[in-house]
């Protein structure tokens, strides 16, 4: 099965073809080719389309041809959630609404005055949902991510949407994202990590995850144990077409050790996974 390579999937006419239809002819339309373009993927992204299989029979136990049938829909609303990310960097926001269970989590968090840490995963779409609430909680969002994607990719949408509403602390080998991470909790601000993902090369942690061992990466929760700031586990899925249910779990008190945070992550992980799981997206095997 493949691994995870840090960079987004995707070509760069793929991306000018659905920015075009969004523009000219609206999210409906852009949901309706995305039918058509994301059955290709089904049919072709064997690797995405094994790992997917492997968690739906092999982890959550479910037929074959329910397995089969959610990972199509899978990959249609994986379509969607991209499709969403554009059309807030458009400024097409007016038919998306939003729910967010334990909103008051994340105020309390602020009125605090030290920051915060956000665990969130590769389930749903955090950054469009995030973009529902940026200036009513926060004016700043970091997301901590891996600075990998196709450069041409994102120069296209910088230079076509704006970019991105929020600030990027890119991954370095030099450890200046530290700094980047210390700084934006001292300014009060919030700092957003996905911890699901493990790549080749990194220090991982093994934890139970539906019964199979798995690997996640140690690094964000190192970073959550060492910063003197409240951890909370965020997601945000699609619970409509154009929908989202955001959640908040109580902020972790106190000083907590790496394994003590990444097991309670991982607990409302698979709660969430449970909850949602046409919504799992992550396409790589990270079972041991």
């Amino acid at each position: 099965m493949s691994r995870w390579d840090g960079k987004t999937k995707g070509s760069l006419v793929g991306y000018k073809i659905f920015l075009y239809f969004i523009n000219k002819l609206g999210l409906d339309f852009a949901y309706r080719l995305l039918k058509l373009v994301t059955y290709y993927y089904y049919l072709f992204a064997a690797k995405q389309k094994s790992a997917l299989l492997d968690f739906y029979q092999n982890t959550l136990h479910l037929p074959v041809l329910e397995a089969k049938k959610l990972a199509r829909k899978n990959f249609y609303i994986f379509g969607q959630t991209l499709v969403d990310r554009a059309a807030f960097l458009l400024g097409k926001t007016e038919k998306f609404t939003h729910v967010f269970e334990n909103e008051q989590y994340l105020i309390d968090i602020r009125e605090g005055g030290k920051g915060g840490i956000l665990l969130s995963a590769h389930l749903g779409n955090w950054e469009t949902a995030g973009n529902l609430l940026k200036g009513r909680i926060t004016p700043t969002i970091n997301i901590v991510m891996l600075d990998a994607e196709v450069e041409s990719i994102k120069q296209f949408m910088d230079s076509s949407t704006g970019g991105s509403r929020f600030k990027v602390i890119a991954i370095k080998n030099d450890l200046s994202h530290i700094i980047a991470i210390r700084n934006a909790l001292v300014n009060n601000e919030f700092v957003a990590i996905h911890s699901d993902r493990y790549m080749d090369g990194a220090k991982f942690i093994e934890l139970d995850f539906f019964g199979r061992k798995a690997k996640f990466p140690y690094g964000p929760f190192i970073i959550a144990s060492k910063f003197d700031a409240p951890v909370t586990f965020v997601f945000a899925a699609k619970d409509g077409k154009f929908s989202y249910h955001l959640s908040a779990t109580l902020p972790l008190a106190g000083k907590r050790k790496p394994e003590e945070i990444a097991a309670l992550y991982v607990a409302e992980l698979e709660r969430k996974v449970k909850e949602y799981p046409e919504q799992w997206f992550n396409y790589f095997n990270f079972f041991v």
